[in-house]
């Protein structure tokens, strides 16, 4: 019996030829762009500007009208000593110069006449400038019983109580500028020659939530711990966010060696015996695998300084299976 026209030997129906299998990967442009190493150090935040209030003459407290986070004013009174005792001996100090004034003045009228000695003219002249001396130093510390504040600040301390009787340099106050807040930050001797004055950083304040400040290297001090080999970095607020305290936590991000680099993620770069590659994608889409090498790693991508140029798509996913010629189809 014949077989019919167009029938296999065994009379099954040809089957079509499967399509081979498209190879999917992930790619990438190559492109040069400025990037930084970045350097995590952790600090305190402190005011800059502190000072502790002390009294330079003793007594009685009469007046101390601000309390721990009170803002005062340049110039604004923050202490009162009682003064009656030096106002009474400037009076004194007053009357006493005043009568060694006229007695210099009898002086001189009697030396025209020659009625009285070189000697006790001289002796007048000094007995005014002692007395006015007297009085100048009365003055001086009549006025050490105000103190008013050398900054506008805030008050952080308050030690003493009105009523108090205070000997000389008693710690009264401390008052702090709010708008100084600096952190020092520990830096190695191998990082410390790669920052210079004025450098521009960023600073994370644990009590403040997740944003990121702008702030600026304010001052690096000269000398090193010898056990650790660590240098003190300042860093300042610029500006100084609403929120922050002194005393709160913060970590300062350095960025060094900042230049233009080619970077590619850290995935991308292949390895084995033969050294590093990368897989370049053609002008008709076959992966080729091309040499390389890398340099710094900074964070999840890797420098790499020969072997690729700009513009080139490698290969960043889809590594499982592909070989050298495969035809693939990007996905992205």
């Amino acid at each position: 019996m014949g077989c019919s026209p167009g029938s296999g030997s065994d009379g099954a129906e040809p089957q079509n030829k499967p399509s081979p299998k498209v190879h999917l990967v992930a790619i990438e442009t190559v492109e040069a762009k400025a990037s930084a190493l970045k350097h995590e150090r952790n600090g305190t935040l402190k005011a800059r500007q502190r000072v502790r209030i002390f009294n330079q003459e003793e007594g009685r407290i009469t007046a101390l009208p601000s309390f721990e986070g009170d803002r005062v004013e340049q110039g604004e009174l923050i202490a009162r000593l009682e003064d009656e005792l030096l106002k009474a001996e400037l009076e004194k100090a007053i009357a006493t110069a005043r009568q060694m004034g006229v007695n210099l003045k009898r002086q001189q009228g009697l030396a025209k006449r020659k009625a009285v000695s070189e000697d006790e003219l001289a002796r007048a002249r000094t007995d005014l400038s002692v007395a006015e001396a007297e009085q100048r130093m009365l003055q001086a510390r009549l006025g050490y019983t105000r103190i008013t504040a050398p900054f506008t600040g805030l008050v952080s301390e308050r030690l003493v109580e009105p009523g108090d009787v205070v000997p000389r340099h008693t710690h009264l106050l401390t008052l702090i500028d709010p708008d100084s807040l600096v952190t020092r930050i520990l830096v190695s001797d191998l990082l410390l020659p790669q920052l210079k004055l004025g450098d521009p950083v960023t600073v994370r304040i644990d009590g403040l939530g997740e944003r990121h400040f702008p702030g600026r290297i304010a001052r690096i001090h000269p000398e090193l711990d010898e056990r650790t080999r660590m240098g003190l970095v300042e860093v300042a607020l610029d500006p100084v966010p609403a929120g922050a305290r002194s005393g709160q936590l913060c970590r300062v991000t350095l960025k060094t060696a900042e230049r233009s680099r080619i970077t590619i993620p850290f995935n991308a770069l292949q390895r084995d015996n033969k050294g590093e590659y990368v897989y370049r994608l053609d002008s008709e889409r076959q992966a080729r695998r091309i040499a390389v090498n890398s340099g710094l790693r900074i964070a999840d991508r890797i420098e790499i300084l020969q072997g690729l140029a700009q513009g080139d798509r490698i290969i960043t996913k889809g590594f499982l299976e592909l070989q050298e010629g495969m035809k693939v189809e990007p996905v992205n």
